[in-house]
């Protein structure tokens, strides 16, 4: 499959309108693949599963950036077929979330630290104002704005399928922390994360994002 789409790549157009890479038409491959049209048609459709490759009616046939879907998929599968384990999962995005803490701390400009600063204000407020819901979609939010300080496309991509498996299971934690009043802690933690961040302390960021999933994940092992 590698060396296929390496030569795609060879023979693809550029588009002007859209900058994507326009393959040609089925038959053109074919003969420049030395391939038959079925095998084509095989090889293309395992690469329009997995993300990379788009077919747009009367435009033609383009590779593209994949989405999240394929990773939110292959990792709910291989947990319904046990092929991976729920612990695996949560000490996972533990360890990716404390290196996705110590790296902000050494790349968070002054705006990106405002911008988390305000998602956990946000988190506090909607908890102290009985509204779980947006403190919730807080907590998502401050957690994806780390994944832009660091801009790294293969973390992100790891992060949107743990997240995805394990989505209601933060729910659920998050509900069983406020059940037991310890839902303030949980939430202002975070500034402890955003302090040291902004301090620019690789360090004492990955241990107050511990000290975070500590609070809300009992049962997971920090590293």
């Amino acid at each position: 499959m590698e060396l296929l789409v390496a030569r795609l790549i060879e023979l693809a157009t550029i588009d002007e309108t859209t900058g994507m890479r326009r393959l040609p038409p089925e038959r053109e491959l074919c003969d420049a693949l030395g391939m038959s049209r079925g095998t084509l048609r095989e090889q293309l459709a395992v690469l329009e599963r997995l993300g990379f490759l788009t077919r747009t009616q009367g435009r033609g046939t383009y590779l593209s950036n994949p989405s999240y879907d394929f990773v939110r998929t292959f990792f709910a599968i291989a947990r319904e077929l046990g092929h991976l384990t729920d612990a695996e999962f949560s000490e996972s995005r533990v360890l990716l979330e404390e290196a996705l803490a110590e790296a902000a701390a050494r790349r968070a400009t002054a705006d990106e630290i405002a911008q988390l600063r305000a998602e956990v204000d946000r988190m506090v407020a909607s908890q102290a104002a009985g509204d779980p819901d947006e403190a919730r979609e807080a907590d998502v939010a401050f957690h994806r704005r780390l994944q832009t300080v660091v801009d790294n496309s293969v973390l992100q991509f790891l992060h949107e399928g743990l997240s995805h498996v394990l989505r209601d299971d933060i729910a659920a934690r998050r509900l069983a922390v406020a059940e037991t009043d310890e839902d303030r802690r949980t939430d202002s933690i975070h500034y402890e994360i955003v302090d040291a961040i902004a301090a620019g302390d690789p360090a004492g960021a990955r241990s107050a994002m511990r000290r975070h999933f500590g609070d809300v994940a009992p049962g997971v092992r920090p590293a």
